[in-house]
């Protein structure tokens, strides 16, 4: 039977929600039923679709309507919107402490504890964030041939905190200075030239590495490793760590090596005691009550002046100057002061030397091998393998010549730079026990017995004294 003019009493229409799809049903079921294609069209256009009919689906319909007597049939389907997305602020370092504070894994698997906490370092001009532009949204079409509107992106937004800039176009963000970026309250992008830690390094923190000055308010633990561009303040104390700063190092707990360690600085290093401990400074060391049994050396003053002051055991090297106002023990412990020459040629001087006796007990084994050689030649009794050998001995003695020869003469540059030594000298304030030794340039003194308030330095080709005052 053709229902082509009232379909209303037999067919039913459906929109979602979002009105992008209209669904066609039946409302009961008619064996016999049938209608026009225009009268479908006609129909769904009654009930207000006018976008997306979908042609092939009406022709299957209407051929065989049986087909959709139990289903809900899409017949229009619309344009979804499509929601703009929102810019976003893309960092060039990691703001994430589940990222940054973690165990680094080695090549080979193994798993460092001590290097937990990668620092968000930064240099100065180096990009920080940028800002990815928001994607924008799209208008769709409802099957009633209404706009569906849709949610424009919106733009994201530096907040621009200390020590950083933008660029001209507001679109990306730069480090005005060397330091730690750190997001505070309210998301500021901030670059701060101070690390600090409220606590010990220990395994909770582990190995810090900071392009700008590390401030540490606890005890460094053996075994850790704190590297500054800056400075480095330890309000506590170091226990068998390394510190390596580019500026000073400052311990107001004290220094105890354990014999391991380093405390390295660019400038200068201080503490109220140093023990047992490996300490270098471009300029000056001080500590205000003792350095006892350490390897200390300063490009400039060693100075312990305070109301014990006292230096015990180790050797002492310093560019310029030592003040201390004791040096020494009673139980004439060696006590080695070296003055007159940054400590670093001192050292070279001591290392030629050892490789001078070094090549010339290679050099006698060769002469000795050669001797051998020239004999069976001689007999005529040199094989092949033996005239190779023979060339490549004398080869290795005339490097070997070489090799003394400038070594020697670096040894000569070295001792000419020892000879200037105006500014040495060791000044000692209270007490010299014997056991001492004071080195100035090339030359040496052994203090055998104890001497007090006594000033150490060079004159006319030794080493002289003379009250201190």
């Amino acid at each position: 039977m053709d229902y082509s003019g009232d379909l209303g009493q037999i067919l039913g229409i459906t929109i979602n929600d979002d009105k992008t799809v209209a669904y066609l049903q039946f409302l009961k079921k008619e064996e016999k039923f049938s209608c026009t294609e225009d009268a479908l069209l006609h129909f769904l256009r009654s009930e207000g679709i006018k976008y997306g009919i979908q042609q092939d689906i009406v022709k299957r319909f209407i051929v065989n309507p049986k087909e959709y007597y139990y289903s809900k049939t899409p017949v229009a389907i619309g344009i979804e919107s499509q929601q703009g997305e929102d810019g976003r602020i893309k960092f060039s370092v990691s703001l994430d402490d589940d990222q940054r504070i973690k165990p680094a894994e080695t090549e080979d698997g193994r798993v460092d504890y001590k290097d937990v906490t990668r620092l968000n370092n930064v240099r100065k001009g180096q990009i920080i964030a940028e800002l990815i532009p928001p994607v924008p949204g799209k208008q769709g079409v409802a099957v009633t041939g209404d706009p569906i509107p849709y949610r424009e992106g919106k733009a994201a937004r530096f907040k621009v905190g200390k020590n950083v800039v933008l660029n001209p176009e507001q679109t990306a963000m730069y480090a005005a200075i060397d330091g730690l970026v750190t997001q505070t309250d309210k998301g500021k992008i901030n670059v701060f030239p101070v690390y600090e830690v409220n606590g010990d390094v220990d395994y909770s923190t582990g190995n810090i590495d900071f392009v700008g000055t590390v401030v540490i308010r606890g005890n460094v633990l053996t075994g850790f490793k704190i590297t500054a561009s800056g400075d480095i303040r330890i309000v506590g104390g170091v226990e068998g760590a390394e510190l390596y700063a580019d500026g000073s190092i400052e311990v107001t707990g004290g220094i105890i090596g354990y014999n391991k360690g380093m405390i390295k600085a660019g400038h200068n290093v201080k503490g109220s005691f140093i023990q047992d401990a490996n300490v270098i400074a471009g300029e000056d060391v001080i500590a205000t009550q003792s350095i006892m049994h350490s390897n200390i050396r300063a490009g400039k003053d060693v100075i312990c002046s305070g109301s014990k002051g006292l230096i015990v055991g180790g050797i002492i090297q310093a560019g310029e100057r030592v003040v201390a106002r004791i040096i020494g023990n009673p139980m004439s412990t060696s006590t080695s002061i070296e003055v007159g020459a940054v400590p670093e040629l001192r050292n070279e001087l001591q290392n030629l030397r050892q490789q001078i006796k070094d090549i010339m007990v290679n050099l006698d084994k060769t002469d000795k091998a050669l001797t051998l050689l020239d004999q069976l030649a001689s007999m005529g009794k040199l094989t092949p393998d033996k005239v190779a050998m023979r060339s490549k001995l004398g080869l290795t003695k005339k490097s070997n010549l070489e090799e003394i020869n400038d070594i020697k003469e670096r040894i000569l540059d070295i001792e000419k730079a020892l000879e200037d030594t105006g500014k040495a000298r060791v000044d000692v304030m209270k007490m010299i026990y014997g056991g001492s030794r004071i080195v100035i340039g090339r030359y040496t003194k052994y203090i055998k017995d104890p001497i007090s308030r006594m000033s150490f330095y060079y004159s006319e080709g030794d080493i002289s004294m003379s009250p201190y005052v």
